[in-house]
């Protein structure tokens, strides 16, 4: 069995800068992101587990882990997908974001879905 097959799970970001719930002047960055799952395997799969990992422009770390996202644990059959929207508030104008999901297909074999870095950035910052 090929699990690069089998399991593959695709996972596409989109950021935005929420400029009416920061505060520059204190440090308060806050941004929006939207995810979307698509299950690109040939075997169904449930979302468990999340792990982000957020870091700042200062080199701060934050560590975000628990069931499911927004709530949820999508069960995803091939070629089936699931968006939602979710936050992250950091104190530089610009971070990183990356992480995984943990999954787990039908047949009970557990396996991780990398989340590739992705930036947040204010718009409007030259780097």
């Amino acid at each position: 069995m090929n699990t690069q097959t089998n399991h593959k799970i695709r996972v596409d970001v989109s950021t935005s800068y929420i400029e009416d719930q920061s505060k520059p002047d204190e440090g308060r960055f806050v941004f929006s992101y939207t995810i979307t799952i698509l299950n690109e395997g040939t075997v169904a799969a449930k979302l468990m587990t999340r792990h982000w990992v957020i870091t700042d422009a200062n080199g701060k770390v934050q560590e975000v882990r628990g069931d499911g996202v927004v709530g949820e644990q999508p069960h995803l059959q091939p070629g089936q997908g699931f968006r939602y929207s979710s936050g992250a508030v950091i104190e530089t104008p610009i971070g990183a974001m990356q992480g995984s999901y943990q999954m787990v297909t039908d047949d009970g074999l557990h396996f991780d879905a990398e989340i590739a870095p992705f930036r947040l950035a204010k718009p409007g910052l030259l780097h």
